[in-house]
């Protein structure tokens, strides 16, 4: 529909940034853009190379998982979008990809410590490593469950979805968000990044400590908050 060209065009676009970043290989990974108006969101087709990828190719669904608009099946990660946007409403766009080093910390069951200024530059908290799933919620409605498992794995450990953007899933992989699907997949690369530095700094030096907290406070608030510096006004 014409109605959703935008929306199309924004999550085609999101999509093939990913690809172009290298956080995703073949058919592996999607990004969803959300128009909170019209209560739906775009999400990439299931199993559709990137290079053959066209905005047109891009499926709407509303909140509750019924097809709107789009003659493809959606990604196999849908439900677990649809869950974050009902349940999280000022986010706008989610990433999910199986990047190396980010689902290197998942398969390991950790969170990445918060080691260095370009983590604090974005987050002030170690990003979180959800337990693996349940053997009952694996064997009922997986991809629903997922979203459960991420919003459960927030409110456990009392964090706040705005603050801390992104996470990971125990033996499974990373998955971000944003106010928009653009903002999503910087955070997948910021993500990337941040557990590629860990994991190097733990190879040279394996108790190599976490960022003190003067520095984590200096460099979150250079960039966010009122009295932020960074960029141009």
């Amino acid at each position: 529909m014409e109605q959703f060209k935008s929306l199309r065009e924004e999550c085609y676009e999101a999509n093939m940034e990913l690809n172009a970043l290298n956080l995703v290989i073949y058919t592996f990974g999607n990004v969803s853009a959300v128009d909170r108006a019209a209560g739906v969101f775009a999400i990439k087709p299931s199993g559709v190379p990137y290079e053959v990828l066209k905005p047109e190719d891009i499926v709407i669904l509303d909140f509750d998982n019924k097809l709107i608009d789009g003659k493809m099946r959606p990604s196999s990660d849908t439900r677990t979008h649809a869950w974050l946007y009902k349940n999280w409403a000022n986010i706008g766009g989610i990433a999910h990809t199986h990047a190396t080093y980010s689902v290197a910390w998942a398969q390991a069951q950790r969170d990445i410590p918060i080691m260095g200024t370009t983590h604090a530059d974005h987050l002030t908290e170690d990003i979180p490593c959800a337990a693996p799933m349940s053997d009952e919620l694996i064997e009922g409605n997986y991809e629903h469950n997922t979203g459960i498992q991420i919003t459960d794995c927030f409110r456990e450990r009392n964090l706040d979805y705005e603050e801390v953007p992104m996470v990971l899933l125990g033996n499974h992989g990373p998955f971000t968000w944003g106010k928009n699907a653009a903002k999503a997949v910087y955070h997948s690369k910021v993500l990337e990044e941040v557990a590629r530095m860990a994991y190097l700094a733990l190879q040279i030096n394996p108790n190599a400590p976490r960022l003190k907290d003067a520095l984590i406070k200096k460099h979150y608030e250079r960039k966010h908050g009122k009295n932020a510096y960074y960029g141009q006004a």
